[in-house]
């Protein structure tokens, strides 16, 4: 792995996505193919990305925004902005330290880190760097006793809710990452999970399908939401929801929020972006129903966008590993504010003083 800069911020940096680039070079390639990369051919990674561009933003004048925020609640938390950071695994892949350093960042820039249940480093100690506001990400393991193991930690460490993934049982390797020939490197190990975690396999008789009777035999189902529900007392949003019916259905089981995700292209290569799908799905829901979104946020006027076809705030993924591996705690919290920045710029531009006053009248379909 290449060495990363940490005293400074490169004086190349000038918007948030210039991380992209720069992470190329602070990167080894293999491992930049592997957090670059989604599942099969990349196709829902480039429609993410794309999804954006199909819209543009109104400017409008003569609006008085100089008592504009970026203030919001989701659920009983209050946040000075919408840029949260997604649950993002193994990320000693970009730098040494891994998530200590996104927590830190996240810390010091009022952004809520969610910390995955294959982070790199103990879910612990990721919870003592991020301060207050932290959310722990859950994958549902083989064993119940394990899931609330995880369920029991996270609670101690004080992290404040939970937000279950659901879309990820099955997940296809990246043709990016295979031909660079892309290997988890030693130190990138799930410490939060049993020793024999990487071993757990399924038996299979000799007509059974290595996907179905395999693969799938450990998806979690209805039961054991319900049960996750029922065992703990923090809140349970639901992360990888693309369907306005399993959002309504999920609704109606009463979840915290839901998070509409395609696991940033992990996960079914040509599932739809996530900004396709979020009108359907607030539609569905209804107006006072929390939901965020992940998925090809690279700007602020993509923060912007999203908010305006029914986000309430959005989840950076590989946007935090770039800049964690250019510099750190440093670049993540550089990342965030130039986001943060960035958004301000469209809101003002748009005429838009608060979050409320953002919404689909903003926006034209760009030609």
């Amino acid at each position: 792995m290449k060495t990363p800069t940490t005293s400074a911020i490169p004086p190349d940096i000038r918007c948030a996505q210039d991380y992209e680039l720069a992470a190329q070079r602070s990167m080894a390639e293999a491992s930049y193919a592997y957090v670059a990369g989604g599942s099969g051919r990349d196709l829902t990674v480039a429609a993410n990305l794309a999804a954006f561009s199909q819209w543009s933003v109104y400017p409008r004048v003569l609006r008085d925004v100089t008592g504009g925020h970026t203030r919001l609640r989701l659920g009983k938390q209050t946040f000075p902005h919408p840029i949260l950071l997604a649950p993002v695994a193994f990320q000693k892949l970009a730098h040494p330290v891994g998530e200590i350093d996104t927590a830190r960042a996240a810390r010091a820039m009022d952004s809520c880190m969610i910390c995955s249940t294959l982070s790199s480093c103990l879910l612990e100690d990721v919870a003592q760097a991020a301060g207050h506001d932290k959310w722990f990400q859950l994958y549902f393991q083989n064993r119940r006793d394990d899931t609330r193991s995880l369920l029991a930690r996270a609670e101690a460490a004080g992290f404040s809710a939970i937000v279950v993934t659901l879309d990820a049982s099955i997940q296809v390797a990246s043709a990016r990452a295979l031909q660079a020939g892309f290997q988890m490197p030693a130190d990138c190990v799930a410490v939060n999970l049993p020793e024999n975690y990487a071993g757990q396999t399924v038996e299979l008789a000799p007509d059974d399908s290595r996907i179905f009777q395999g693969a799938m035999r450990a998806a979690p189902g209805w039961s054991d939401l319900t049960w996750l529900m029922a065992e703990t007392s923090l809140p349970v949003w639901v992360k990888g929801i693309l369907h306005p019916d399993d959002a309504l259905a999920l609704k109606a089981a009463g979840v915290a929020g839901i998070v509409v995700s395609n696991h940033g292209g992990r996960s079914l290569d040509g599932a739809p972006a996530s900004l396709t799908v979020l009108p359907a799905i607030r539609a569905a829901v209804g107006e006072d129903f929390p939901l965020l979104l992940d998925g090809g946020i690279r700007s602020g006027s993509d923060v912007f966008k999203a908010l305006a076809l029914g986000a309430d705030a959005v989840l950076v993924g590989r946007l935090q590993m770039y800049a964690l591996s250019v510099a750190g705690a440093l670049g993540v919290a550089h990342m965030i504010k130039l986001l943060r920045e960035e958004l301000e710029i469209c809101m003002a531009q748009a005429g838009c003083a608060g979050l409320a006053d953002i919404d689909s009248n903003a926006l034209l379909p760009a030609l």
